[in-house]
């Protein structure tokens, strides 16, 4: 959503079990792919087995997982680490980078990022009931 916002470039997310129904028919050198990859995933083996076909179609990857997993340094262009955390948690540390990610897309474009375009503000005044 962020890189819609800020950076004005399409970026859609998805499961990994979707990845082999439409998805990866748009992999090319120009399409980057993020994602996130914690070990704690149940479906950690199969995001990496997704990676590896983005790989196969020379697409760049990005991947966002914990300190202390190595493993993806081998198939990923870019390994971007995170604190370990519980699971439950893991959702709020990797959204970080994310942000960042698209901060600075946006600010490579030459967009005002902290004023985006079609931004609608919308102010509530509280406590003001009238005579």
């Amino acid at each position: 959503m962020k890189c819609k916002e800020i950076a004005y470039i399409h970026a859609e997310g998805y499961p990994a079990a979707e990845m082999k129904h439409g998805p990866i028919a748009l992999i090319d050198q120009f399409m980057p792919v993020v994602c996130i990859t914690p070990r704690s995933d149940p479906t950690y083996e199969k995001i990496k087995a997704n990676i590896e076909e983005v790989k196969a179609r020379n697409g760049a990857t990005i991947a966002i997982t914990e300190d202390f997993n190595t493993e993806l340094e081998d198939i990923c262009e870019h390994v971007i680490h995170v604190p370990c955390t519980h699971e439950y948690l893991m959702p709020l540390i990797s959204v970080i980078p994310l942000q960042l990610l698209a901060y600075m897309m946006g600010a490579l474009r030459g967009n005002e990022v902290d004023n985006p375009r079609g931004l609608q503000k919308s102010i509530t005044e509280i406590g003001d009931t009238g005579p």
